[in-house]
């Protein structure tokens, strides 16, 4: 089965080594300041500030003020630098507190297919009166989204996207909340791991039509009724439309009511999506196809069953189904299976 992937452990192989180190003992403090959790509430301990070039190209002009002020002895420019310095001091402290009260909870994720987006939806909600603005939530290198909670403490809801690479259960990495506001000369910020994980389907690849009548395991078969079959099954009441061929005259003629022929067929009906249908291919490639056949098989209605080794599924149809389906092929363990 394929293990967990936890996206935000995953370091590019060309990555400097000690970038690389770095970024372990990020994750690891981070792991123990701020620990993986359905619901999170921003505090001092999960938030953090520092200038953005804005504030630093900021803090710069009051440097060359002050320089100016000192040189040309003008209590003016001096008046104007001390009146910066003190919005320089207290904007860290306002942009701490558009974030801190602010409490996010994952609602449900909803599965995806390997190499398509899941979908994950959190409801952003208010601990206190102060409002929320401009709040950006990300997987990055995503965009994500800007909201603001400014209403009653009803919530917000949001989505964001994430890229599936992989099929199993996907780890999703730290969700980055961030916010400027009011000025944008401050950044406060959170890596939170709200716990999200996505169950990832097998990419759907065709591997022709359907398989319909053909098995390679062993199995009773189901008898099929038709005019066209080879064995006479017995009689039915006659219905305008039937073929005159199959009418029983003889019973007819002996005075009994009018009935049809009718004769069984002893091919198996059954549709069976079965692994040993796909020898040779390699274990993904036939998880694949048969998710491409599950797919199918639920669009034309055609009852459908799956075998694979070690698990058989009776045939049905429903959403419920498919979903039963498509979950097995996802969780389906990699090693340890013959070609």
């Amino acid at each position: 089965m394929l293990g967990k992937i936890s996206a935000n452990r995953e370091v590019a192989n060309n990555t400097n080594p000690w970038r690389r180190l770095f970024h372990t003992r990020w994750l690891r403090w981070l792991d123990r300041r701020a620990p993986a959790a359905t619901s999170v509430i921003l505090n001092h301990r999960k938030l953090f500030v520092i200038p953005t070039l804005a504030g630093m190209g900021f803090l710069l002009l009051i440097a060359l003020l002050w320089l100016l002020g000192t040189n040309y002895e003008n209590n003016l420019v001096f008046a104007l630098t001390f009146l910066l310095v003190g919005l320089f001091v207290v904007l860290p402290v306002h942009t701490f507190a558009n974030l801190s009260g602010l409490k996010l909870r994952l609602l449900e994720t909803a599965p995806a297919f390997a190499g398509d987006f899941g979908e994950a939806r959190f409801d952003l909600t208010k601990t206190g009166k102060r409002h929320h603005e401009r709040v950006r939530l990300a997987w990055p290198p995503e965009e994500g989204v800007v909201v603001d909670v400014t209403e009653g403490r009803d919530g917000r809801e949001i989505r964001l996207d994430l890229p599936l690479v992989r099929r199993g259960r996907v780890r999703a990495p730290r969700i980055l909340v961030e916010s400027r506001f009011p000025l944008g000369l401050f950044r406060c910020w959170s890596w939170v791991d709200l716990d999200v994980e996505f169950l990832v389907y097998p990419q759907p690849k065709s591997a022709g039509p359907l398989p319909v009548g053909a098995s390679a395991g062993d199995g009773e078969q189901e008898v099929a009724h038709s005019p066209s079959g080879d064995d006479f099954a017995g009689l039915k009441h006659y219905q305008p439309g039937d073929s005159l061929r199959h009418v029983a005259w003889k019973q007819y003629a002996g005075g009994r009511d009018l009935y049809s022929k009718e004769y069984a067929s002893g091919s198996d009906v059954r549709l069976w999506l079965d692994w040993d249908l796909l020898a040779g291919r390699d274990v993904e490639t036939r998880l694949s196809n048969l998710c491409a056949w599950v797919l199918e098989a639920e669009r034309a209605q055609v009852p459908y069953g799956l075998r694979l080794p070690g698990q058989t599924v009776a045939p049905g149809l429903g959403s419920a189904h498919k979903a039963h389906l498509l979950g097995l092929l996802a969780l389906f363990p990699v090693q340890g299976v013959r070609e």
